[in-house]
């Protein structure tokens, strides 16, 4: 399962945990494919994208985002590693 579609499956604490562990391997295992490989470039990036989140709420239809849960924060890391 890719990580978009482990996030989409993010119900409880230990389901964030497990994307955590997958989601750090990707970046061992393919830090090409994320544009903020730097602690320092994601979260920046990171703050980017949680400040934005409302107009990807909108423009996704995707308003579950604006309320907290683990599958929230899992997206946020999410985008953080590719978001510009």
């Amino acid at each position: 399962m890719d990580l978009d579609d482990q996030v989409e499956e993010i119900e409880t604490k230990e389901d964030f945990a497990n994307f955590l562990h997958a989601f750090r391997e990707t970046l061992l295992r393919q830090p090409d494919e994320w544009e903020n490989s730097t602690l320092e470039r994601f979260l920046d990036a990171m703050e980017a994208w949680v400040n934005s989140m409302e107009g990807y709420a909108f423009n996704s239809g995707d308003v579950d985002v604006l309320r907290p849960s683990w599958k929230t924060f899992a997206k946020i890391l999410s985008a953080a590693s590719v978001y510009e």
